[in-house]
Formats: structure tokens, sequence, C-alpha cells
């Protein structure tokens, strides 16, 4: 992809002008906008620039901790650079614009008669049909009944892939394309391209390797009036040294021959090639390619083992045909807005299209598609549950308790809190039941945002209820609201699995009562015996760890209460939209005043001493500290394993002078309370732990995270991590271990060593590793897209948004779209089946 010049050049002017303050844009600040510029690869340089283009973004990622003298020194050489590929550009001869090669269509354009089902040819003569007439094989139809399909082989390893029907075969989508459509004289091919070269016949030989009597040699020279061209195949076994064979292959390609080439241009010690070319003899200047692989644009697809790339480009091209009787679902006039191609024809050219242009209007459409019916879906589940809910408590968002409140808070709340805090009230305030979630960085306060909704309920005359989703998250919450809670004079109890029986008799009186007004569990919460008497919100933290029927159970608790999720880990917009499209979203983009930024590093093994060394002295200074083991190869039995295995040689031989403390996932309840109580009473300095200690431990006496293996864990992960520190007034310190030598690997955690901003860290691991890592695990709810990428068709995915609101505000029932219905019901079976999150 071609940079921006003039967007990067007026960033940079504009940087300089304003005195390097790192100045804050609409998305991004300057240096994150230039980390992820700098960070795209270049392409068509000499490898000197491409490594300066790199360093650039490994600079600008560190340019926030950098004084104004370094920072004028960056942008300078970013300037400069950026001025030298501009001029590089224009000065650049030309070449010619790629031409199209002549290839023979694929599937007739002709219109194609169907012919009636169950009628043999000879009923379709006496019918008055001709029988020369293409019979268009019907969706649901088997491969089999397709000709040249009929090889069992063949079918049974499609099966294997899931193709099944002519349908299937048509919605199996290619993973990417080979671009051969693009014919390119000698003189001008460019490593790296796909292309096809036509050319004469120089000369031809096969013959056998005088290194390898098994292998057979191709040499090919081509020439045309730009320069000439040597190209290879070979041919691994003894049959193919075969002198006679050798000659008849020879034969096949005449000297001054018109021939086409298609493949990936490579440079070798001979020059410039073809790797692995396919090759078609033309007629003459005027012939056409007949071949599938030659001069075209070829579809890749997801293959298996023993299934061979041949096979399914055979089965699609048979189905192809099939693509017309497709029903096209999207009205005409919402096409047209937004100039979407029909569905036939997106279809016909996701496999095979003419050229590069159609090829993207028919994934535009097929991702459009994708994009469009699951957020239909959301929305119009948002609209059933509105009109199927009961009426829900008008709650009074202000009142004594929420002034009471905001006097005792030892702090502002900062603007962002604020505004969140108003999305909510606005909706405590309707008829309908709030349905929203709140998103914030580590350290931003949702805690005290959640207070201000359940003391709404509470000052109402109603219950609320506050549900996370482990043991040690709960007393986290139950901790900071009881001290709150005790100087508002409101009682509020805690109940979990480890809760004795008598307490918990207890607690199900007082709440049966309405003497309690806020209880705060785990999935204890939702079992039978639990009965509230007017419960009005209930609060849902890290909502994505929890089943559907676990928040379903929770809400029966209560007449239509008001909900209110929560979620630590910031998630980019796009993710978002594709995660949780039927709630109400808000964030916390803002961190309280004060907060002082966690130092990070990232440190090889070589260094190990020099992060022990620093664990020490913040030890000798009564602070304490994290040390973090990854899961290994999802295995939490290797987990475990490894962390007991390294707990006793930090114990032994590193640290044995302090107690070390241990958690892990399989402990019980109760060992896992005992090691973090331990920890926060500063009875253990250095605990050691799997990732169970990602969210909600709060211990501001500890300022030193050491994580092992860093390169294992997704960025977002790893900054969950990070926020178990500097929870306190004290200076923290983040220490990433990365044991890999993959350079993508360091880059990669020099983001997180250089931004505390939790949404940038999103928005970057999205782009490096997809969204399942952004949430930490392989997502059940997050729909698999065929096509569709959240990081590469955003666009896409906000203008679908737009469009299904607009649709359902014009007709909430689709009456009047009866295929779009049918649609959206059978995509909707589809994520039902494969348990979508919301």
């Amino acid at each position: 992809m071609t940079p921006d010049w003039l967007r990067i050049k007026k960033a940079l002017s504009v940087e300089a002008d304003r005195g390097f303050g790192d100045l804050q844009g609409n998305q991004y600040r300057f240096s994150e906008f230039m980390t992820l510029t700098f960070g795209d690869p270049l392409k068509g340089v000499d490898d000197y620039q491409r490594r300066r283009w790199s360093k650039l973004a490994q600079d600008f990622a560190q340019y926030p901790n950098l004084t104004v003298k370094q920072r004028q020194g960056v942008v300078a050489i970013a300037r400069r650079l950026v001025q030298e590929l501009m001029l590089a550009a224009e000065a650049s001869p030309t070449p010619p614009q790629p031409k199209r090669p002549k290839t023979t269509p694929l599937v007739e354009q002709a219109t194609v008669k169907q012919a009636t089902v169950g009628q043999a040819p000879s009923q379709q003569a006496r019918a008055g049909q001709p029988q020369n007439t293409y019979q268009l094989p019907l969706l649901d139809r088997p491969l089999k009944a397709l000709p040249k399909l009929s090889r069992k082989r063949s079918l049974d390893n499609l099966a294997r892939l899931g193709i099944i029907t002519v349908r299937d075969a048509l919605f199996y989508y290619p993973r990417d394309h080979m671009d051969y459509a693009r014919q390119v004289e000698i003189a001008h091919l460019t490593p790296g391209e796909t292309v096809t070269v036509m050319g004469y016949i120089k000369s031809c030989s096969f013959f056998t390797s005088p290194k390898n009597k098994s292998l057979t040699i191709m040499d090919l020279r081509l020439r045309d009036r730009s320069g000439q061209l040597k190209l290879s195949r070979f041919f691994h076994g003894p049959r193919y040294s075969n002198r006679g064979w050798q000659k008849k292959q020879e034969q096949q390609y005449p000297r001054n021959s018109l021939v086409a080439a298609s493949g990936l241009v490579k440079v070798n010690k001979y020059g410039t090639t073809l790797e692995n070319p396919e090759i078609e003899v033309l007629d003459g200047p005027d012939g056409q390619i007949e071949s599938l692989k030659v001069g075209r644009i070829l579809p890749v697809y997801p293959l298996t083992e023993g299934v061979s790339a041949d096979v399914v480009r055979g089965a699609v091209l048979a189905a192809l045909p099939a693509a017309t009787e497709l029903d096209e679902p999207l009205p005409t006039n919402l096409r047209k807005t937004h100039a979407l191609v029909s569905l036939a024809q997106a279809i016909q050219e996701i496999h095979y299209p003419p050229d590069h242009d159609r090829l993207i209007q028919a994934r535009r459409r097929l991702v459009f598609d994708e994009f469009f019916y699951l957020q239909l879906s959301f929305l119009r589940r948002r609209q059933q549950q509105k009109q199927v809910q009961k009426q829900a408590a008008v709650l009074t968002p202000t009142g004594e308790l929420s002034d009471r409140f905001r006097k005792l808070l030892p702090f502002a709340l900062t603007n962002a809190q604020q505004r969140v805090i108003s999305d909510i009230w606005q909706d405590l305030q309707a008829s309908t039941p709030m349905n929203r979630l709140v998103q914030g960085d580590v350290g931003s306060g949702k805690t005290v945002v959640a207070v201000f909704a359940i003391l709404a309920a509470l000052q109402s005359g109603y219950q609320a209820a506050l549900m996370a989703p482990t043991e040690v998250l709960a007393e986290q919450h139950y901790r900071k609201l009881v001290e709150w809670f005790n100087q508002l004079y409101l009682p509020v109890d805690l109940l979990t699995g480890s809760t004795k029986t008598k307490k918990r008799r207890e607690i199900h009186d007082q709440l049966y009562t309405g003497e309690l007004p806020l209880l705060v569990g785990t999935h204890a919460l939702i079992e039978d015996p639990v009965q509230f008497r007017k419960l009005g919100l209930v609060v849902i933290d890290e909502q994505h760890r929890f089943g559907v029927k676990q928040r379903a159970r929770l809400l029966a608790k209560g007449e239509s209460p008001h909900v209110l999720t929560m979620t630590a880990t910031p998630i980019p917009r796009t993710l978002s939209l594709t995660l949780h499209g039927d709630l109400d979203v808000s964030q916390i983009d803002e961190l309280p005043p004060g907060r002082q930024p966690i130092q990070t590093q990232v440190l090889t093994a070589k260094k190990r001493q020099q992060a022990y060394d620093l664990i020490r002295r913040e030890l000798a200074s009564d602070r304490q500290a994290y040390i973090i083991f990854p899961m290994i190869e999802e295995s939490e039995k290797l987990d475990v394993k490894a962390a007991v295995k390294e707990h006793e040689r930090l114990q032994e031989t590193i640290f044995p002078e302090v107690k070390v403390g241990l958690l892990h996932g399989r402990m019980t309840s109760a060992e896992k309370d005992e090691a973090l109580r331990r920890f926060r009473d500063n009875e253990t300095p250095i605990i050691v732990s799997t990732t169970v200690i990602e969210v909600g431990v709060d211990v501001p006496n500890a300022t030193v995270m050491l994580i092992e293996n860093a390169e294992r864990f997704g960025l977002s992960q790893l900054h969950q991590l990070r926020g178990r520190v500097g929870r306190g007034s004290h200076q923290s310190h983040c220490l990433l271990m990365s044991s890999g030598k993959n350079p993508d690997s360091q880059e990669r955690l020099e983001v997180l060593a250089q931004s505390q901003d939790g949404f940038f860290i999103a928005e970057m691991d999205l782009r490096l590793r997809g969204p399942g890592e952004v949430l930490g695990t392989r997502q059940a709810g997050l729909a698999d897209f065929a096509l569709a990428s959240l990081v590469e068709d955003q666009d896409v995915l906000f203008i679908a948004r737009e469009a299904a609101e607009q649709l359902l505000a014009a007709e909430s029932d689709l009456a009047s779209y009866p295929k779009l219905r049918a649609e959206l019901e059978q995509r909707d079976r589809q994520w039902t089946g494969g348990a979508m999150l919301n």
C-alpha cells in the first residue's frame, strides 16, 4: 500500500510548528499515528531504505519519553526520508501500464436456461426443450450431479472441506488470490509481483540433472521487445528422465512460438525469473489463453492434507453457473445507495474475477453482507428485548445518597467519568431497561461509576446486585464498597461459593425482606434460594466471562431490572460492534490525574539479574512484587507445573531471605484467598502466579510486575497484568522478560513499553494479532467471518451498521423484505449454533 505522503508531510510539519509537543489528533496522538504509519511495511524500495523506515516506527514508539531536542531529531530524520522517497517516486521512470492478457471466459455469460427438475434429456426433448441447453445445477444438489465431478475420491476429498452441495462450493470463499491478470514486459518485471509475460520462444530444452538422475529440468528462454527471460520447471521422478519423454515435451514448445507464462517474479543467481511458472503456448498474437492458471486472477483456497487446489478450483468452476439461481436478499435501493454489486455477480467474481477492480467490488459486497446481517441481528435483538420486557423501574439518579457519596470522595471525578455517569442516569430515568456496557482502562475508575448507578437504585427504594466472575474479584469489589458504604450507613454483603451455610441463610433472609440493599457475589448470586424483594439494578463485571444463561438467571431475580455491564479490557470500536452490537457502549477513556506512568522495560534473558536486582531494591523499601508465568500450550496442568517449579527455584536460590507466595488456577478458592491475603498483608513480599492474577487484584504496595515469556501474551493481556501495579503513590515497574528471538515479537512488546493507553494498545493488538487475542482468549461469541477483517474493513463495518439502523428504523419487522428476513434467520441459526455471546 502506497503511503499517503502529503498526510505524513503535513503531520510532521504541524508537529514541528507546534513545538514538538506530541499533539493529540482526532483519533491518535502524533507519535501513535507515526508509529502506525512507519509500522506498515514499505514496498518497492531497497533494503537500506526499508530498514530506515522500520527504524522510524521504533523511534516514534519512544517519542513520548524523549526530550524536545531528541524529538526534533526524530522528526527531522523522518522529514528527510519522506522527502527522499517522494522525489525517488517522482523521478523513477514510469513503466508502461500493465495490459490484461486475452483469456477465454470461464463461465458462459449468456442466459442459462434451467432444466426442469427430474427430467432426463429425452423427456426434455419431448417437452419441446432443446437438448443442447446447459443443465443448470440446482443449488442444493450434491456435487456429483455436476459434469466432471463424478469421481468418488474427489468428492470424498471435497466433503472433508465441508463442500458437499453446489451451494457449499459457491460459498467456499478463496483465502487469497494470485493476480496473473497483469501482462508486463520482461524489462519491467519487479521482484515480489505476480504477473503474466507474453514472449516468443528463443529455445527450449529438457534434460536430466547431472547431479540428480531423478530430476529433470525444463529450460525455456523467452524474448519480447524489451528483453529476455530464462524460465525453469522441475520434474521429480525417474520416469521423467526418459529421453523420449523429454523430446516429446520439447516439441510442444517450438522455436518462435508465442507463449504466455504466469508466476511470481524472483531474482536468483541467473537473474530475474518466474518461480514455478504456468505456461501456455498460444495460436498467435491474437490467440486467447484457455488455461485456468495462466493470465487470470487465480483463487487460492483453504485446503487440508490430501486435497489439491485443482480439485477445489474444478468444483467451484463447475458450480459457478448456478450463482444465477441465488436469490438477491438486499433491497435494490440499499444496493444502489452503497454501490453494491448483486449477490450472483459477487459470488462469481470472488472466485474468478475478470480484473482486480471487479474482485474488490465482489469482496466488498460479501464483506458488507457479513457485517450487515450481524448488525441487523444485534439491532433486532435489542428492539425485541425492549418490546418483550416489562416496564423497568424509573430510578431517581440524584438524591441525598449520591450527593453524600460525591462529597466523601477524596478526588474529583474525571470528565470521562462524569460523561459516563450522565449516560447511565439518562438510561435509569427511562421506562425501558438499561442495557449499557462501560469500558474502561485499568485504573480508570469504573467502580466509582457503578456506585453512582447503585445509589440511584437504592435511593429510589430498589435493591442492587453486583456479580463478578471470580471470588478474588468479588471480594475486591466488596472491600472497596464496604469502605464507602460504612460512611453512608448502608449495609452491603458478600455471597460466594465459600460463604458458610449460616451466613448464607442470613443473607437470603435479609435480601427477601429488603433489609440488605446491595449484594456482591459470584455465580452464587444466581442460585435458586437467592430471592430479592425488589431488584432494580444488576451490575455485571467482566461480563464476557459469564455465559448467556448465567446472566439471564440473574436478571430473572427481578422484574426487568436495569443492567450495567463493565469490562477492564479496552476494546476497539470495530471489535465492540461485533461483540456488543446490541448494547449501548460508554468509554471511560481518561485516567485520574496524578497517576504515575508505570515504567515498562523489555528485557532479554541476559538481563534477568537486572530484574532480580530491581525487585530486591523494591523489597528493601518494603514494597512487593508479582512474578507471572504464561499459559503453556493452552494446558492448565503444564501451566501450574511451570509455576510450581519456578516458585521452588525462586524461593530456594534467588530470594531465600523472603517468603515467596504461590497462586495458580488449580488451587481451591480457600487456598487462593489465603495466598492473596498473605500477599495483601505483606506476609509474602513476592507472589509467583499464573494469569489468574490478571483482573481485580488490588495491592497498592506492589510496585514490580515481572512477566516471564512476555512474547507469548497478547498486548491487551499484558496491559491488564501491568495494571496490577501502579495502584499506589509509589513509582512502579513492569518488566517484560522475552525469550523469543523474533524481532517482530520484540517490536510488538516495545509498543507496550512506550504506551500506557489501553485503547491504543488494543488497536495495535487487533492489527498485529487479530481480534481473538485482544480479548485474551479465543472468545466464544466473536463472530467468525469468512472474508471480513476487523482491521482492513472498518469502513465497511460502519457503513453496514448505519444501513442496518436505517432499514430497521424504516420498517422494524422487515415485512416488505421476505428474502432478507429468510437470509437473516438462516444466519441467526448459524450464529446461535456457534454460541453467540450476547
